[in-house]
């Protein structure tokens, strides 16, 4: 006797009817698997040896990595803030000025320009970056 098959969506998935009446089970939850298990191995690609072939060394090499990432991405911030502060102290004591001094004389003088701007104008715009320390220097005295 043929069995009839179920039309809940769900059991659908899960059940295969064969030629011959029988029920077979669909594995689905392996193709699930086997389905993360290779996007997490495609993110270890360029990773050496063992960490790029099998599953658990390429999820902890991968979850490591993207722990760096994340903490990489704040430095990043960081490390730009201390950059542009060094271009400007530089710049600044052509002019015989410390960065400090220059920095109070800009907010004294009411002067709106960020790190990054002051930074990009003394390394690529030399004579606007001097007009700059001379406006702000006169604003204090």
């Amino acid at each position: 006797m043929k069995q009839k098959l179920k039309t809940h969506k769900a059991m659908a998935k899960r059940v295969k009817v064969t030629a011959s009446g029988k029920f077979l089970r669909r594995k689905v939850a392996i193709n699930h698997l086997r389905r993360n298990n290779k996007k997490l191995l495609q993110m270890a690609e360029g990773h050496r040896g063992t960490r790029r072939r099998l599953f658990r060394p390429a999820h902890e090499s991968v979850m490591r990595s993207m722990a760096y990432m994340y903490r990489d991405r704040r430095n990043r911030k960081r490390d730009m803030r201390r950059l542009w502060i060094t271009r400007i102290n530089a710049a600044a004591r052509m002019y015989g000025v410390s960065y400090s001094t220059l920095m109070h004389a800009i907010h004294v003088a009411n002067i709106e320009v960020d790190r990054k701007i002051l930074a990009e104008m003394a390394v690529n715009d030399a004579p606007a970056f001097e007009a700059l320390v001379k406006t702000a220097l006169e604003a204090v005295k």
